[in-house]
């Protein structure tokens, strides 16, 4: 079954997260077939890095939120796998630092912005700013603001505007942003948080912080639905990805990276005369 990544894409309207699935059909029928085309994708992926790097006119920026445990990591370690380090890198971003405390919201991420030519990829990212900060607003205290700020009833629409701002100018200067939510059922988090428990190997991912921020379920849910809503663009848009299927997820996630980079127009840099010359020079050199 072809993986199309419009079928996952957020439109302008309001979001409700319960519209959309956290599972759908498996695109393969066998292990064998996934990752035979899981393969595919990353040589597709690996192709169109090179020639983003040699264009060397846009840079790509992908965003990955989503709940706890609902598969970031895996996705960038499967889907990118078969890229270049030296034109890819991660940023994962957790709690900030002192310093970062001491700027602007947008301030830790825009360091860390690729520059033409390469794909940055941000594991959580400013969005965790409308997101966690909406979740535990106390957080504010410790970013300098205000009470009369905090209770500023305009205050998250005010970091909303500043996102869609920042994209737009990102956008007209050739940063394409592709922003995915991994969609997780709680059923599902809750099953991965005990495998977390059961295998050795996954007890450091898990910490009693995890089942704190599990209590606040419904209240993400209500932060990432009026997110999304107030951020999604045209340029910048949205795509809720079933997470609870892992395997599903990475196709679909590489199936959405492949169609943004086709949607560049890029190519590779031609050949002039007078480089022609210089490399029938170089060959003559060689034959010799």
């Amino acid at each position: 079954m072809k993986v199309n990544s419009k079928d996952f894409r957020l439109t302008g309207k309001k979001v409700k997260l319960d519209d959309w699935p956290t599972m759908v059909k498996p695109f393969c029928k066998s292990k064998k077939e996934y990752q035979d085309l899981l393969q595919e994708h990353v040589e597709k992926l690996s192709s169109l890095q090179q020639l983003l790097y040699a264009s060397g006119r846009y840079a790509l920026l992908l965003i990955f939120q989503g709940m706890d445990s609902a598969g970031k990591d895996g996705a960038i370690r499967h889907v990118m796998s078969g890229v270049n380090p030296q034109g890819c890198e991660v940023f994962s971003f957790k709690q900030p630092s002192a310093e970062e405390l001491e700027h602007d919201f947008l301030w830790r991420t825009t360091r860390s912005l690729p520059e033409r030519g390469r794909i940055g990829i941000f594991n959580r990212s400013y969005y965790e700013e409308v997101l966690v900060v909406r979740v535990h607003p106390e957080l504010l205290r410790a970013e300098g603001f205000s009470a009369e700020a905090r209770d500023d009833k305009k205050f998250w629409e005010h970091r909303y505007r500043s996102i869609v701002a920042f994209e737009e100018h990102m956008h007209r200067n050739a940063t394409r942003i592709v922003k995915i939510f991994l969609h997780l059922s709680k059923e599902e988090q809750r099953k991965r948080f005990l495998a977390r428990i059961d295998q050795p190997d996954k007890n450091w991912k898990f910490s009693l912080a995890d089942i704190h921020e599990r209590k606040y379920w419904k209240d993400y849910v209500q932060a990432y639905e009026e997110c999304m809503t107030a951020t999604g663009s045209h340029h910048a848009p949205w795509y809720a990805v079933p997470a609870d299927d892992k395997e599903n997820a990475r196709l679909i996630v590489s199936q959405i990276i492949l169609d943004a980079l086709n949607n560049l127009k890029m190519a590779y840099p031609k050949t002039t005369s007078k480089r022609r010359s210089e490399l029938e020079s170089i060959r003559t050199l060689l034959t010799k």
